[in-house]
């Protein structure tokens, strides 16, 4: 063909000859993984998957096997891939290999204004995103230098212990999953139905929830809240004490989780491990209550600790904090009291006071009718706040709150404008996957889906 790609005026040379990986010659240097060439716009690199061939090459000759393990989700608790290196069923080195569920989230927030990003981040880590929300609109708000109204507080812990409860039944379902425990896959998930229909009734959805906005929540609770959430926390003290019956109790449980997946407190802080995992090691680390945010200072709770440092402590950490959330949650609704969800400032406060249609769908009449019919003032207003968005001044900022998997830090950079400069995310799931190896490396192939899934990863945060 005459007519070639690279001819147009603007767009990406993509007639560049490419090269096979096996022509790669180390003397002309250049990175075999990385290959690059100049296009139109700019330089591009093609990025190829040279690991496994190195890793088998390493065990040519030896007793030692390499395996792909994952990433189907039923054994490595999403779709994660572990490159495992075996002596018989023992486990002499373990690779982890992300990205199969990149969504470059970050990078898309920067293009979006800065109530939009929240859309975004509840994506992240989709078993807890409500934690999102929370930690991008704290951290939107002290580049405002905003508070949200004390309801909304209230609101916000009450919605992310539900959402940690939620979590965490999916870690006890899931783990049970993976090591055949299929009653207590089904036991978790039922108990999870039941938090999200009290989510979905309090928020309006099940999960992803964009509920939590910078400056408040969206709305208030609808009418009957708070009997819906008694009854829920009547549900679940009486289903709770099932898991130690039918787990904590259970000798071949306790066999595949006990002793397996150790990893003591000094390597918990060298790697950077948060939540469950390093709270398993004895130390009580817990955001919620050595840097207080939303109030949680005025909740009493206990954070649950464990010496064993192992799957099994993991197991029973969860289900404890499983009951302080319950605690939490009881208190929170004691500490509804009247008042607004929203911040006052009218350049800000935006989707909180449009209240909805009597069909749950779109804004409601007496609101259509003041911004399209009877103030132009409204309707430009509302018409800037949507399309543009509200200016956050200059600066960057750090806030980082507990979630369901531990440290979950947001930092945001902003420019002056309407939407972030940068968005970047501590994601504890990727942070604590760096502990698979350590806990893996050493005990039995099987043993590690229990270190897996006691590490209890998301890889939609991770892969972010």
């Amino acid at each position: 063909m005459s007519e070639r790609l690279s001819d147009v005026t603007t767009g990406t040379d993509t007639s560049g000859p490419g090269r096979d990986s096996d022509s790669y010659d180390a003397n002309q240097g250049g990175d075999p993984y990385a290959e690059s060439r100049e296009t139109t716009e700019g330089r591009v690199y093609t990025v190829t998957g040279g690991d496994w061939d190195e890793v088998l090459a390493e065990a040519a000759g030896d007793e030692r096997i390499v395996m792909n393990l994952g990433p189907q989700h039923p054994s490595t608790h999403g779709v994660l891939r572990l490159v495992l290196e075996l002596e018989g069923e023992t486990v002499t080195q373990a690779r982890s290999v992300i990205g199969y569920l990149h969504t470059g989230i970050e990078k898309n927030c920067e293009y979006r204004t800065w109530t939009q990003g929240v859309t975004f981040v509840t994506r992240m880590d989709y078993l807890a995103p409500l934690h999102n929300e929370a930690a991008y609109c704290l951290a939107v708000e002290k580049l405002l230098g905003v508070t949200a109204p004390q309801r909304a507080q209230v609101i916000r812990v009450l919605l992310m212990e539900l959402n940690r409860i939620s979590s965490h039944l999916v870690a006890l379902a899931t783990g049970g999953m993976e090591l055949g425990a299929l009653t207590g896959m089904t036991a978790g998930f039922r108990e999870r139905e039941e938090v999200l229909h009290l989510l979905e009734f309090l928020t309006g959805l099940r999960m992803n929830h964009a509920f939590i906005r910078p400056g408040g929540v969206a709305q208030d609770l609808p009418q009957g809240a708070e009997d819906r959430i008694r009854e829920f926390i009547r549900v679940m003290d009486s289903r709770l004490p099932d898991y130690d019956k039918l787990l904590t109790g259970q000798p071949i449980w306790r066999n595949r989780l006990a002793g397996v997946g150790y990893l003591p407190v000094d390597a918990c802080l060298a790697l950077g491990v948060t939540g469950p995992v390093l709270r398993s090691a004895g130390l009580p680390w817990d955001l919620r209550k050595v840097e207080p945010y939303s109030g949680y200072e005025q909740y009493e709770f206990e954070v649950p600790t464990a010496t064993e440092a192992d799957s099994f402590a993991r197991y029973r950490l969860r289900v404890e904090e499983i009951h302080q959330s319950l605690k939490i949650i009881r208190q929170a609704v004691d500490k509804l009291a009247p008042g607004p969800v929203m911040v006052e400032d009218a350049k800000i406060a935006w989707p909180a006071q449009l209240t909805i249609g009597p069909d749950g769908m779109g804004n409601s009449l007496e609101h259509v009718r003041k911004i399209m019919g009877q103030s132009m003032e409204s309707l430009i207003h509302h018409f800037k706040l949507v399309t543009e968005g509200f200016r956050v001044p200059p600066g960057q900022v750090y806030v980082p709150i507990e979630s369901p998997r531990g440290e979950l830090g947001y930092h945001l950079v902003s420019d002056g404008g309407t939407r972030p400069m940068r968005v970047h995310v501590r994601e504890p799931s990727f942070v604590n996957l760096q502990s698979m190896p350590a806990m893996c490396e050493g005990g039995m192939v099987a043993d590690v889906i229990a270190s897996v899934a006691s590490i209890d990863p998301v890889m939609g945060g991770c892969d972010r």
